[in-house]
Parts: C-alpha cells; sequence; structure tokens
C-alpha cells in the first residue's frame, strides 16, 4: 500500500510540473509545437536524454540486457558514439534552418530547406511520420501499462488507457513545454533513482568483485558479442557494433527527439544543450544496462520470465516502498512525456504537413491530438509485439525516411522533390524489407536503409551529369 501511495504522490508531482505550463502558454500552434523558442539549454539537453530514452531505456534496453548479458554494451557503445558524430553536424544547422524558415515542424523544416516549397514531398514525408510515431506512442503507452501490471496488477489495458487520458491532459495544457518541463524532472529522478538501484543491488550481492564472479558463472552471459551473429568472428563483430553505431546516428531523423533542439532559444547555445545531453545520457545509459546485467542474478528464471519487466520486479525485491514507488512513477512519467512530444510530432505532420491548408485554430490543433491518442491507444492494446521490437521499428523507419535527405542537405546538397521523394521511399522500403526477411539478426535495418536513401541521391547526380547541356536559345 505504501508503494502505491508513493507512486501515486510522485506521480502527481511529475503531472503537476507539466500541468504548470498552461500558464505560459500563449495558445498559438509557434507555442504548441515550438514553446515559442524560449527554451534554455539544460531543458533542452535534460529533456532530449528523457525523451529519446523513456519506455525503451527502462523497459525495453533492461530487458534486453537481461537476455543477452554483456554484449548490450555495444548497443550502448554504438548508439551513444552515432548519435554523438551526427549532432556535430546536424543539430545547430537545424536549429537555424527554422528560424531562417519559420516552420513549427521537422517535416516543414525539411521540406523547405532549399528555400523553394516541396509540397508533395511534405505530404509523403508526413504520412510516414504519422503511421511510424503512432506505432511508437503505442509502444510508450504499452511500455508504462507494464510497469503498473507489476506495480498493483492491473490489466494491461488498464495501464494504457490511464496513459493515454494523462498524455491528453499534457497537451491540453501546455503541447510542447509541459512535455520539456516534465521530461527535466523526471530525468533527474530517474538518473538518481537508477544510481542508487544500482548500488543497492551491487552491495546486496558481496560488492563489485563478487558481483563479476557471479556474472561470469551465468553461462555465456559474459561474452563480448552475442552467440547468434549472421557471421562469425570479427566480420559479424564490426557488423553488430556498426549497426549499432548507425541507430545512434538515426537519432536526427525521430522528429519527436530533434524538436527538442528546435525549441532552444538561440542558436549559439546549442553546444551547452548537447554538453547536458551527451553527459546525462552516457551517465544514465551506462546505469541501466548495468542494471540490466545485474537483473539476471536476482531474477535467474530466463526461461518464463517477461525480461521486459526486470526493472520494476528488481525494484520491488531490492527497495524500500517508497522508493520503488518513486521509480515506478519515473518510468511511467517518462513514457507519458515520451509519447506526449510523439503525439505533439504526429499532431504536427497531420494539421502543418498533411493537410492542404495548415490549420492553426488551438482547439483543432487539440482536436487532432486527441484523435491520434485515440489511435495509438488503440495500436497498443491490439499489439503483441514487444516494447522493444515495436521501438527499433519505428526508429530504423523514420531514420530510413528522413536520415539520408538531411545529410545531404546538410552537406550542400540540392536534391529536388523528386529526388526528396524517391530518397525516402527507397530508405524506408530497404529498412521493411530488411526486417521483413529477418536480416536485421545480422546487421540493424537502419544501415542499409539510410545507405540506400543516400545512394539514391548519388546516383541522380551521375545521371544528371551524364545529360547532355542544353543549348543557350538564341537571342
Amino acid at each position: 500500500m505504501l508503494t502505491a501511495w508513493s507512486f501515486i504522490a510522485f506521480l502527481s508531482l511529475f503531472v503537476l510540473i507539466g500541468l504548470s505550463s498552461l500558464f505560459y502558454s500563449s495558445h498559438h500552434s509557434k507555442d504548441y509545437y515550438l514553446a515559442s523558442n524560449s527554451v534554455k539549454p539544460w531543458l533542452v539537453g535534460l529533456s532530449a536524454v528523457a525523451t529519446n530514452n523513456s519506455g525503451y531505456m527502462f523497459i525495453g534496453v533492461i530487458g534486453y540486457t537481461y537476455t543477452v548479458g554483456l554484449s548490450a554494451f555495444w548497443v550502448m557503445l554504438g548508439w551513444i558514439s552515432g548519435d554523438f558524430i551526427a549532432s556535430h553536424f546536424v543539430h545547430r544547422r537545424l536549429r537555424a534552418m527554422t528560424a531562417r524558415n519559420g516552420e513549427v515542424s521537422y517535416i516543414g523544416v525539411l521540406s523547405s530547406w532549399t528555400g523553394s516549397a516541396k509540397p508533395a514531398y511534405q505530404r509523403l514525408a508526413a504520412t510516414i511520420c504519422l503511421l511510424l510515431l503512432v506505432a511508437y506512442a503505442a509502444a510508450q503507452l504499452l511500455a508504462g501499462s507494464k510497469a503498473l501490471h507489476v506495480l498493483f496488477d492491473w490489466p494491461i489495458w488498464a495501464g494504457a488507457v490511464s496513459g493515454a487520458v494523462l498524455v491528453l491532459m499534457y497537451c491540453l495544457a501546455g503541447g510542447i513545454r509541459a512535455s520539456i518541463w516534465t521530461d527535466a524532472a523526471q530525468s533527474m529522478v530517474m538518473i538518481s533513482a537508477m544510481g542508487l538501484l544500482l548500488w543497492v543491488a551491487v552491495d546486496g550481492l558481496g560488492g563489485a568483485q563478487a558481483t563479476l564472479s557471479q556474472l561470469r558463472d551465468v553461462p555465456d552471459y559474459m561474452n563480448w558479442f552475442p552467440e547468434d551473429l549472421a557471421f562469425p568472428g570479427v566480420m559479424g563483430a564490426v557488423l553488430f557494433a556498426l549497426g549499432w553505431l548507425f541507430a545512434g546516428l538515426s537519432v536526427v531523423g525521430q522528429p519527436h527527439v530533434m524538436v527538442r533542439f528546435m525549441t532552444l532559444r538561440d542558436g549559439a547555445d546549442m553546444n551547452r544543450a548537447r554538453q547536458w545531453y551527451y553527459l546525462w545520457f552516457t551517465a544514465f545509459y551506462l546505469m541501466a544496462t548495468s542494471v540490466g546485467l545485474l537483473s539476471r542474478l536476482y531474477l535467474p528464471e530466463a526461461g518464463s520470465f517477461d525480461a521486459e519487466l526486470a526493472l520494476p520486479t528488481m525494484a520491488q525485491q531490492l527497495l524500500p516502498p517508497v522508493l520503488v514507488g518513486l521509480i515506478l512513477a519515473g518510468v511511467f512519467a517518462a513514457t507519458l512525456s515520451t509519447a506526449d512530444s510523439l503525439i505533439l510530432s504526429s499532431s504536427a505532420a497531420l494539421t502543418h504537413d498533411l493537410l492542404p491548408q495548415n490549420i492553426e485554430k488551438p482547439w483543432l490543433l487539440k482536436l487532432s491530438t486527441f484523435g491520434i491518442t485515440a489511435t495509438a491507444l488503440t495500436w497498443a492494446l491490439l499489439s503483441a509485439q514487444s516494447v522493444f521490437a515495436m521501438v527499433v521499428m519505428a526508429w530504423s523507419g523514420l531514420a530510413s525516411a528522413f536520415v539520408p535527405l538531411l545529410l545531404v542537405l546538410i552537406f550542400g546538397g540540392r536534391p529536388g522533390q523528386g529526388v526528396s521523394i524517391t530518397m525516402s521511399v527507397v530508405g524506408i522500403a530497404t529498412a521493411l524489407l530488411w526486417r521483413y526477411f529477418d536480416l536485421h539478426n545480422m546487421v540493424y535495418e537502419g544501415l542499409p536503409g539510410i545507405l540506400a536513401g543516400v545512394a539514391v541521391y548519388g546516383a541522380s547526380r551521375i545521371y544528371r551529369r551524364g545529360q547532355p547541356v542544353p543549348e543557350a536559345s538564341p537571342e
């Protein structure tokens, strides 16, 4: 009972922080989707960390680490490295283009990057966004409901419905500002709680040396690379690590993450925002992966146990009820704030990018948000996939659709509308086919998807060079 009251108290605090943004809302589309470009660097950094991680980190990554063991650290190393490399080239330019073009959506910035409108590309990209972001939001609602299932023994549907209701409250209150404020609050709480859980877990196993000894006793658990690599030896290891490097690079194709950096009050503050982001991200990912490893020692029934319930189950075993409530409230709040930002990005894709005339009326913006939330909830209730699988599918699809074009634009390319459309279609089709034929077990599907999209642009350049130059008309 104490755990339940603690959960309710901490969750209420997170929700109130988000709802308080209502008093700062100016009730127009730029404020709803970009917080009027008024967000401070530290808030941008912490919010981007929370949005990037959320249910994927607390439920998916810990569950994945529980299953595969030490090789999960390559996921962390590749992801953060790829993310850092991409951010060096993309973040500042994206923020500058947001200010220059006056757009309120990620897709809007991409389609107007060169100064000329690409309406057909914008509508196609918005459709892709809607489908994949709604799937991603469904995964967040499912992640939160799993945490509540462990805590209260609620059926999965009850937690998903509760999450959807709270997401709507955030959206009706302050749009992305509500999401950012809640992100920052739960980010600070969760890194402290995860550190505490890690310390208690190691102490309970007899210290660091005793813990390592016990981990080595688990068969095949402390191997540096997975046993089921598609290619044996060095080649398989390199492809595995390279695939996750591209997964990290894929962050620049995620509208719900990149919009955080678009809200920054001044593009000159981007390095400060990135410092907050990477320090927090690295520390938190390292602790979460370590907790995932230790969970196998506390929950050894690997054959019958749902690995994605490892964190809440382990917290119940090791921590006092008040702290269990805190951790689960933080997990649930993280999934909600990410679901909120995903739904806001979906709403922007619908009202600003897909419809022939942009919708600016606040009540229509919020009505579209309501419809998208209902769709995500339905998807979550009907889905049979794991949180990890749903997130990776959506993540790789968005990356394959948008990263190739964004990279070409960043490095000075100027693809026309037809080439832009082909790049996105070929990129996402390659990623989906890669997964359909189970080739993602060999290498993360975002890698071939991104490379295929870039190859389309390269082929278009070669084709244009081979075309005859039209003769000048006589005067």
